[in-house]
């Protein structure tokens, strides 16, 4: 940890003190989410590739989610989870709208040079708040 004498983030006070400012829990989550988010575009931007488990989800006859959906909801779409943990490396799960407005959950992971999308679902309105933004 650092010594409070060397002075802080914030510089020094008047009587060479370090002067320290602390971000509200709020503000740390939004920068996380805007990072993860950053992070996601940019990889989006780069290629986005699709995991074969993904494969199968997005073409079930009951979901039918097309990649211009999966790409909508990762260029435009909402931070619902973060997973910094992942054994898969940091992935998010991202909330967008397809056509016809419907919702669709986006499970991804950037990389260096593509963004791995994990998988991609109708949210269960029995699952999920009506937003699709909570778990119930």
């Amino acid at each position: 940890m650092k010594d409070p004498s060397e002075g802080g983030p914030g510089g020094q006070d008047v009587a060479g003190r370090a002067e320290w400012h602390f971000v509200p829990a709020e503000t740390a989550e939004a920068i996380v989410a805007t990072n993860i988010l950053t992070q996601v575009r940019n990889a989006a931007k780069q290629k986005i590739l699709f995991l074969p488990h993904d494969l199968e989800q997005i073409v079930r006859p009951d979901r039918m989610i097309t990649a211009p959906e999966v790409e909508l909801v990762v260029t435009e779409g909402e931070l619902v989870e973060d997973y910094p943990e992942d054994a898969r490396g940091h992935s998010c799960l991202l909330l967008g709208r397809g056509d016809e407005g419907r919702a669709i959950h986006v499970v991804c992971s950037p990389g260096d040079e593509y963004l791995a999308v994990i998988t991609a679902y109708l949210p269960d309105t029995t699952c999920w708040s009506s937003d699709f933004k909570r778990r119930l």
